[in-house]
């Protein structure tokens, strides 16, 4: 019985190919069963290789429903910081009932000093004091392994999808955006327009270059750098700190590599191009 499987396995099929019309044979495939199994296996696999590159590394795993976008994690930002607000008017509000309490009372009322000072948090809850600090030993074990969400750790480990860039100039996109040939975008603007900050950072290099100009460019949080070429005149030195916002230059139409008024801005992510159209509105 064991031979009569193993001849089954090992046995060879042909697959051909003929002309309808002139029965001439085209192609000709042989196989067997072992053969025919692993190839499927195999591309199986490529398939679900490609699929999954697809997904992780391109721009349409946005399109899978539920999938977080920049939009629904600027909405979580958000979120985070109402729940944070509407905490501590909750917190105003309950020592203001609490204090209203006691004077109808006629106990001594509760001022925000003191209960910060004292440590008094017994009148918005009645936990004993250990299980009060075991929470608080959770919630700051957690605040530190993610800090996504909060106001502390936005900053340093928020993705560049949650990021809100400010527009770094009004004008009209020019030219687009190519990883080989042009790693940035042209916006073309009226000479002296000014050129504000993308986000906060810190001046790297400020000064003129053959090719580009007056260039500034600015170190952000997060692996982020951002330049700004032909510009007519500088407005920040290197070391110097900026915001979103900040006029850093001046519109202009210097060095080597331009045909006419505009900024070349180039925005780098951990040490890669990446397309500044995709986060920012031009």
């Amino acid at each position: 019985m064991g031979r009569h499987n193993s001849t089954d396995w090992n046995k060879t099929f042909r697959l051909t190919l003929t002309d309808d019309e002139s029965h001439k044979q085209i192609r000709s495939y042989r196989f067997s069963r072992i053969a025919f199994i692993v190839a499927a296996i195999t591309a199986g696999v490529v398939i679900i290789g490609t699929i999954y590159c697809l997904i992780a590394f391109t721009p349409i795993r946005a399109a899978i429903p539920g999938y977080p976008n920049s939009h629904t994690k600027r909405e979580a930002i958000s979120n985070a910081i109402k729940i944070d607000s509407l905490e501590n008017q909750i917190t105003r509000w309950e020592l203001y009932s609490e204090n209203l309490a006691r004077v109808i009372a006629g106990d001594e009322i509760i001022s925000l000093d003191s209960l910060v000072s004292e440590g008094r948090i017994n009148f918005i809850s009645n936990k004993p004091l250990e299980e009060l600090n075991r929470q608080d030993s959770i919630l700051r074990e957690m605040v530190l392994d993610e800090e996504q969400f909060t106001l502390v750790g936005q900053t340093r480990n928020l993705p560049i999808e949650g990021r809100h860039f400010f527009t770094p100039l009004v004008g009209v996109l020019s030219k687009g955006f190519d990883r080989v040939n042009h790693p940035a975008v042209d916006i073309s603007a009226p000479a002296s327009s000014v050129v504000k900050s993308v986000l906060d950072g810190t001046v790297i290099f400020s000064g003129w270059s053959e090719e580009s100009g007056y260039t500034i460019q600015i170190q952000h949080p997060g692996d982020l750098v951002s330049s700004y070429r032909h510009n007519m005149k500088l407005l920040k030195n290197v070391g110097e700190k900026v915001t979103a916002g900040t006029p850093i230059a001046l519109v202009g139409n210097t060095g080597a590599l331009t045909t006419g008024e505009h900024l070349h801005f180039e925005l780098w992510h951990d040490g890669q191009a990446v397309d500044p159209t995709l986060y920012i509105s031009f």
